[in-house]
């Protein structure tokens, strides 16, 4: 099914100035579908003159998604107040974020892992100059990518991924030396999409998102 967003800026006229202004307002009165949900991430996004996104290398010991960039998270915890508290507690552990220093402005519709997992992207402020720390038993390497460039540059279709017995194409984005790919890459159009009404062309599968698009 098509993507639902229609309205699209104009290319290569993103202001850093209205970037923050814009992310808030569009994100202040959405409400994802409901649902169980199964674990969170946060997608934090740096008060900087030039915001950036703050992003992470898993580590390559991990059993599962060993390597691949991902936004800090992880599974819901019986002591979590609530799904952000999961999105909080997880980034605090995995790259040292201190909760009380990320201003939640929002949170995404739910996707669906590749293990079947249905995880919440929670949408916060941080200070620019928040001390990050990776955990060495998570978190190989952690770092930033301005919000204007995911609003430039048109992502590539190169990878695929065997899901619920279809083979699904993903966007994905290579920046330095990182390649965002798979549910980070779905999550970070998605943003761009929601808030910014970015023009990114992309046939949602409903198997990936919740609700389909």
């Amino acid at each position: 099914m098509g993507s639902r967003y229609t309205r699209a800026m104009p290319e290569n006229n993103h202001n850093n100035i209205l970037i923050l202004p814009q992310l808030r307002n569009r994100l202040r009165d959405y409400r994802p579908a409901p649902g169980r949900v199964d674990a969170a991430v946060l997608i934090a996004v740096t008060d900087a003159h030039t915001p950036e996104i703050i992003l992470t290398r898993r580590a390559s010991h991990m059993t599962s998604h060993a390597g691949e960039v991902a936004f800090p998270g992880g599974r819901c915890d019986s002591s979590d107040a609530s799904i952000i508290a999961t999105a909080l507690r997880e980034s605090r552990e995995e790259i040292g974020l201190a909760e009380d220093s990320v201003e939640v402005i929002g949170e995404l519709d739910s996707f669906i892992s590749r293990v079947g997992l249905r995880v919440q992207p929670i949408v916060g402020l941080v200070p620019h100059d928040a001390p990050l720390i990776a955990s060495p038993d998570e978190i190989e390497s952690i770092f930033r990518v301005p919000v204007e460039y995911f609003l430039n540059e048109k992502p590539v279709y190169t990878h695929k991924f065997h899901f619920m017995g279809q083979d699904v194409t993903v966007p994905s984005f290579n920046y330095d030396n990182y390649v965002i790919w798979g549910l980070t890459a779905f999550m970070i159009v998605d943003l761009m999409k929601r808030a910014y009404d970015h023009d990114i062309e992309f046939n949602w599968p409903s198997s990936i998102i919740l609700p389909p698009r």
